[in-house]
C-alpha cells in the first residue's frame, strides 16, 4: 500500500455481548492535523487530547489518522479538473494522488466523530487544510445542487470537534475580529457538505505572553475534559 494511503487504526478486539457485530457498533474517529509546527504545535496537542477524550467516552473506537503535513495530497490542478470532467489519468503520480483524494472522502463517510487540528495562519486556515477541503468538496460525492440550492451529502449525526489555535484574540469586541476567516470559514465549508454538529475548542492569545498562553491552553483542556458522549 502506498504510504499516502495508509490508515492507522486503534481499537479493541472485545466482542459486544449484544449479539450485534462488533463492526456495526464500533465508533470511528477521524483525526486530522494541519499544523506545520510538529511537537511545538498547540493545535496538535489539543486535537490529541480531544481524541483521547473521545476514546475514553467510546471505548474500542477505531481511529483513522491523517497528518496533512506529513502525508498531504497535491493541491488541485488543471490535470485534476480534466479527470473530474471525464478525461484520462495521464500519469501514475496523478493516479496515486486522485486515490488519496478519494480516500479523504471515504474517511469522512466512515467517521462518526471528526477531530480537526486547525491553527490560524494569516487570518485563515493552513494551506494544508485548505488542500484537504478542496479534495473533499466534490459535487456528486459530498454535496449536490438541487432545486433549493446546495445540499450536503454526508450522513447526518456525525460530530466534529475543531482544535482552534490563534496567536492573537479574534473573539468578542476585539478590533481584530474583522480579520477572522478561520473558524468561520471552516464551519461554513463543513456545513456545506453536511457536517453541522461542530464544537470548537479554542485557545487564542497564544502569542501575548506566557501567562495568557498558559491560561488559554488550560481553559481549552478543561473544555475538552468536560465533553460528554
Amino acid at each position: 500500500m502506498l504510504p499516502a494511503l495508509k490508515h492507522l487504526f486503534v481499537g479493541s478486539d472485545t466482542t459486544p455481548r449484544t449479539g450485534i457485530s462488533k463492526e456495526l457498533l464500533m465508533t470511528t474517529i477521524l483525526h486530522i492535523d494541519s499544523s506545520i509546527l510538529g511537537g511545538y504545535s498547540v493545535s496538535r496537542a489539543l486535537s490529541a487530547d480531544i481524541v483521547a477524550r473521545q476514546l475514553r467516552l467510546h471505548p474500542g473506537s477505531r481511529v483513522i489518522r491523517r497528518d496533512l503535513v506529513v502525508d498531504a495530497a497535491l493541491h488541485l490542478s488543471d490535470a485534476h479538473i480534466a479527470v473530474f470532467q471525464g478525461g484520462e489519468v495521464k500519469s501514475p503520480a496523478l493516479g496515486e494522488d486522485l486515490a488519496v483524494g478519494g480516500a479523504y472522502i471515504d474517511d469522512l463517510f466512515a467517521a462518526d466523530i471528526i477531530v480537526i487540528g486547525a491553527p490560524m495562519y494569516n487570518f485563515s486556515i493552513p494551506s494544508q487544510l485548505k488542500g484537504w477541503i478542496d479534495r473533499v468538496c466534490v459535487a456528486g460525492r459530498t454535496f449536490q445542487y438541487g432545486a433549493n440550492g446546495p445540499e450536503g451529502l454526508l450522513p447526518k449525526g456525525k460530530k466534529v470537534f475543531i482544535a482552534s489555535t490563534r496567536g492573537g484574540v479574534y473573539t468578542g469586541n476585539s478590533p481584530a475580529a474583522v480579520l477572522e476567516h478561520h473558524e468561520s470559514y471552516l464551519k461554513g465549508v463543513l456545513g456545506f457538505i453536511g457536517l453541522t454538529d461542530v464544537t470548537v475548542i479554542r485557545a487564542e492569545g497564544l502569542n501575548l505572553g506566557e501567562e495568557p498562553k498558559a491560561t488559554a491552553i488550560a481553559q481549552a483542556k478543561a473544555q475538552i475534559e468536560a465533553l460528554a458522549a
